[in-house]
């Protein structure tokens, strides 16, 4: 029992340690849904990525502690370039973000003369930058639908959810093969096999996995909607098609209900590399900071600010 009751008396400290500086620094802690537990119980804010963004620009913090990954944090900086923004651990990146950058999308665009580029916020700033529009998970229908439908759409990084849009625009949409592997490796086998364990369950995908596993789904939602979703369902279990970290906020919030994962193995090494030691740490040096350069954030900004102007409903 002992170092149990050591290690919690650790946590404890370090937990006293970060709020305290949290108050004295005048920071505020952003979680992904996707962060380890214990880093979402201590945050300010969880959610995900461009909605922690938006919600940390309204406050008057001049830090911004950003536990996700890397491109999260360039999206803080982008919408407020005003604050301090660190990423406790630097090297946490996106393997689907890091499928494109900018150069090989102008190369894209020089291909597709005139098209419409709609780039994923899962995206580095340089893309975004590159970009005409960007979209969420949750809006990436909406916001194709607000194209002038004369011209022909590139989506990028993700097929998936460029895949997923087309079906329901019928637009002409074309797309980056980039994928995140965590989700594109979700396979139907094993849905079913889940499935035929909890019949009783609904089926929430992120529409990051492939089309045929979509196909399976009760639900397409973005991590935010499959809380909002499952809060407000009368169903009592829950099949969850995403990032395994997304069953902490899942369960808080709805104590009396079940959730399973699709794939236990659907976790994101890069979600998992920031802990209350790294927060600590950012929080005592101020680093590391990740600024995006003024002329890069300004086009990306204009992006953002575009699908932000689309009206809701």
């Amino acid at each position: 029992m002992k170092p149990s009751t050591d290690m919690t008396r650790e946590s404890g400290e370090l937990r006293e340690r970060i709020k305290s500086l949290l108050h004295k620094k005048n920071a505020i802690l952003l979680a992904h849904n996707y962060q380890r537990p214990e880093v979402q119980d201590m945050a300010d804010l969880c959610g995900d990525s461009l909605e922690l963004s938006i919600r940390a620009s309204q406050t008057d913090a001049a830090v911004i502690v950003f536990c996700g990954v890397h491109f999260m944090a360039e999206t803080a900086s982008i919408l407020c370039p005003d604050k301090k923004v660190l990423l406790p651990v630097l090297d946490a990146g996106c393997p689907m973000a890091d499928m494109i950058d900018a150069g090989q999308l102008q190369a894209k665009k020089r291909e597709l003369p005139g098209v419409a580029v709609i780039s994923y916020v899962n995206t580095t700033a340089e893309v975004k930058a590159e970009s005409d529009i960007c979209c969420t998970s949750a809006n990436a229908v909406q916001v194709a639908n607000s194209v002038d439908p004369a011209l022909r759409i590139f989506m990028t990084p993700d097929r998936n959810l460029a895949l997923y849009t087309r079906k329901h625009t019928r637009r002409n949409i074309a797309f980056w093969e980039g994928y995140c592997p965590i989700h594109n490796n979700l396979t139907v086998a094993r849905v079913r096999e889940v499935q035929s364990k909890h019949p009783e369950a609904l089926f929430l995908a992120h529409p990051e996995c492939p089309p045929e596993v979509l196909d399976l789904a009760d639900e397409v939602k973005s991590t935010s909607g499959m809380i909002a979703y499952a809060r407000d369902s009368e169903s009592r279990a829950f099949i969850v098609g995403t990032e395994v970290g997304i069953l902490h906020p899942l369960s808080k919030a709805n104590p009396g209900k079940l959730f399973f994962p699709a794939d236990p193995k659907m976790a994101c090494r890069d979600m998992k590399k920031i802990g209350l030691r790294e927060i600590l740490s950012a929080l005592e040096s101020l680093a590391p900071e990740v600024k995006v350069p003024e002329e890069i954030r300004v086009r990306a900004k204009r992006a953002v600010d575009r699908m932000l102007a689309i009206p809701s409903g």
